[in-house]
C-alpha cells in the first residue's frame, strides 16, 4: 500500500531541492532569457533592428560567467541523483553556450534570412531554448534525465529545421527529421525500461552498480537494450547506420541551424553517449567486453568504422556543397567513436580536443558557405568556379577550414586527429587496425575537400563578369577570426589540450 512521506521526509526533501538550486543558476538564468526574449519579440514586433540578436548575444554571454563561478563548486549530485556538476559538465556547457552565440553571429551574415522570416523572436527564443537542453543533456545522470533534455533539444530542432515554411525543401527535412528522431525516441526508451525492469533503478551510477553484482545474469537482455539505447545515441550523433535523416537535413535546413546542428546537437550526443557508457556499464579486464557480457566496444567499434567509410566514400559524389559537409560530418562521427570506444582518460582527453577543433573549423566552413550563398544564390560546387578571384578572403579561410577538416598540418584538425590515433595506438595492437582506417579514409576525404578550392582558384567561372563580391565587416572580421584561431591553436594547442585534460578528470577516477 502507498504512503505519503512523513512530515519530517518532506522537509528533506525541500532541504535537498533547496540545496540544488544554487547549482542550477546558468539554467535558470537561460530559461529567463528565453521568456525575455519572448517579450522583447512582442515590443520590438514589425521594427527592423537588431535588438533581438544583441539580446540574445548578450544573454547567452552573460551565462557564461554564471557557469564561470561553477568551476569553484564542488563536484557532485544535484535534485537526488538525476542531476550532476562535474568538469566534463561545465566543458559541454561552455561549449554550448559558445555554439549559440556563433550560431546567432551566423543567422546576422545570412541574408537570406531576413527574405524568408518576417520575425525573428521566435527563432533566437528557440536557439535558447535548444542551448537549455543541450546544457541539460550534459549533467544529466538519470535516464529521465536524459530523455527530457533529449527530447527539448530535439523538438527544438526539428523547428529550426523547417523555420523557411515556405521552403519546400526545408519543410520536407523538418518532417523527415521528425520521423527518424521518432523511431529512435522510441527505441531508445523502450531500451531504457528493460534496463530499469532489469535492474530497478533510473539512476546511471547505480545501474552500472546492478549490471555489476547481476553478472551474465541477463546478458541477452541487457545487449538487446544496448541496441536499442545505441540506436538513440547514434541518432543523435549521426552515425551510420543512424544517419539517414543527416544528407536530406543538412541541406534543406536554413544554413546556420545546419552549422549549430552540426557542432553542437553533435556534441550534446557525444555528451550523453560518454556519460552512459562510461558511468552505467561497468568496465572489464578485457578492452572488448564487459563483466556483464555487454559488447559496446565492439558496437562501437563497427559504428565507428562504418561511419568514416561511408561517410568519405558517398561524400565523393555530392555536389551540392552543404550535403558534401552532411556526409563529412558523418564521417567526423567515426572520428570521434574512436576516442570514446578506448576509454582511457588521454582518450577522453583527446575526444574533447578533437570537439573544439571540429567547433572552429566546421562552423568556420559553413559560415564561409552562407557568405558566398549570399553572393551567387547557389550551393552547388559548379557555382564555385572561379570565385578564388572574386572573394579571395573567402576563398582562403575555406580552405584553411578544409585543409583542418581532412587533419592536415599546421591546422588544428591536424592536432586533433593526431591524439586521437595516438591514444589508440597507445591501448595496444589491438586498436591498431581502427587508427589505419582513420588514416586511409581521411585520405580519402583529402580529394572531395579540395575539389572545393581547387573549383575557387584553378577553374574558370562560367560567367566571367570580374565582378568582385564583398561581405560585410562583421561577417569579414569573424570569418578571419575563425581562420587564425583554426591556425594559431594548430600550432600552439597547449591551452586547448589543458582545458581538455580538466574536463575529463572526472573520468580518470571511473576509468582508473
Amino acid at each position: 500500500m502507498f504512503e505519503l512521506p512523513s512530515g519530517a521526509e518532506i522537509q528533506g526533501i525541500i532541504a535537498s531541492v533547496k540545496a540544488s538550486v544554487g547549482f542550477f543558476i546558468p539554467e535558470i538564468y537561460l530559461s529567463l532569457l528565453f521568456m525575455l526574449l519572448i517579450v522583447v519579440d512582442l515590443v520590438s514586433r514589425g521594427k527592423k533592428n537588431n535588438l533581438l540578436s544583441i539580446t540574445t548575444l548578450v544573454g547567452l554571454a552573460g551565462s557564461l560567467f554564471f557557469i564561470h563561478q561553477q568551476q569553484s563548486m564542488q563536484a557532485g549530485e544535484l535534485f537526488f541523483g538525476m542531476y550532476v556538476l562535474d568538469e566534463f559538465a561545465l566543458f559541454f556547457k561552455y561549449f554550448f553556450v559558445l555554439s549559440g552565440m556563433l550560431a546567432v553571429v551566423v543567422t546576422m551574415a545570412d541574408e537570406q534570412f531576413e527574405r524568408e522570416v518576417k520575425s525573428m523572436g521566435e527563432y533566437y527564443a528557440l536557439v535558447v531554448s535548444m542551448v537549455i537542453g543541450m546544457v541539460m543533456m550534459a549533467s544529466a545522470a538519470d535516464l529521465l534525465m536524459i530523455f527530457l533534455s533529449m527530447e527539448l533539444v530535439s523538438f527544438t530542432a526539428y523547428i529550426l529545421t523547417g523555420y523557411f515554411k515556405r521552403n519546400a525543401r526545408s519543410s520536407e527535412a523538418a518532417l523527415k527529421y521528425l520521423v527518424y528522431g521518432a523511431v529512435s525516441s522510441g527505441l531508445m526508451l523502450y531500451g531504457f525500461s528493460l534496463v530499469y525492469g532489469l535492474t530497478g533503478q533510473t539512476n546511471l551510477i547505480k545501474i552500472g552498480a546492478e549490471i555489476a553484482a547481476q553478472g551474465q545474469a541477463h546478458s541477452l537482455v541487457l545487449t538487446f537494450a544496448s541496441v536499442m539505447i545505441l540506436a538513440g545515441f547514434g541518432y543523435k550523433i549521426g552515425a551510420v547506420p543512424f544517419h539517414f535523416w543527416s544528407p536530406d537535413v543538412y541541406e534543406g535546413a536554413p544554413t546556420p541551424v545546419t552549422a549549430y546542428l552540426s557542432v553542437a546537437s553533435k556534441a550534446a550526443g557525444f555528451a550523453l553517449l560518454m556519460r552512459f557508457l562510461f558511468v552505467a556499464i561497468p568496465q572489464g579486464s578485457s578492452p572488448l567486453s564487459t563483466p556483464s557480457g555487454l559488447n559496446w566496444i565492439t558496437m562501437l567499434m563497427v559504428l565507428s568504422v562504418a561511419s568514416m567509410i561511408y561517410g568519405n566514400v558517398v561524400a565523393l559524389w555530392q555536389k551540392n556543397v552543404k550535403r558534401l559537409l552532411a556526409y563529412s560530418s558523418i564521417a567526423h562521427a567515426g572520428y570521434l567513436l574512436l576516442g570514446v570506444l578506448v576509454m582511457g582518460k588521454f582518450a577522453t582527453q583527446a575526444t574533447l580536443f578533437y570537439l573544439l577543433s571540429y567547433f572552429l573549423m566546421n562552423f568556420g566552413a559553413f559560415f564561409v558557405v552562407i557568405l558566398i550563398a549570399n553572393q551567387t544564390g547557389s550551393e552547388s560546387l559548379d557555382d564555385y568556379r572561379g570565385l578564388g578571384k572574386k572573394m579571395p578572403l573567402a576563398g582562403a579561410a575555406l580552405t584553411v577550414f578544409l585543409v583542418s577538416l581532412v587533419g592536415l598540418p599546421p591546422t588544428l584538425g591536424f592536432i586533433g586527429k593526431l591524439m586521437l590515433f595516438s591514444a589508440l595506438l597507445a591501448k595496444g595492437s589491438v586498436y591498431l587496425w581502427l587508427a589505419l582506417v582513420g588514416i586511409m579514409t581521411s585520405v580519402i576525404s583529402l580529394y572531395y575537400y579540395m575539389l572545393i578550392p581547387l573549383n575557387m582558384f584553378l577553374r574558370e567561372s562560367k560567367q566571367n563578369d570580374g565582378r568582385e563580391m564583398k561581405s560585410g565587416l562583421i561577417a569579414q572580421s569573424l570569418m578571419v577570426v575563425l581562420m587564425v584561431l583554426t591556425l594559431y591553436f594548430g600550432l600552439f594547442f597547449t591551452p586547448l589540450s589543458d582545458f581538455a585534460r580538466y574536463s575529463s578528470a572526472m573520468f580518470g577516477v571511473i576509468l582508473h
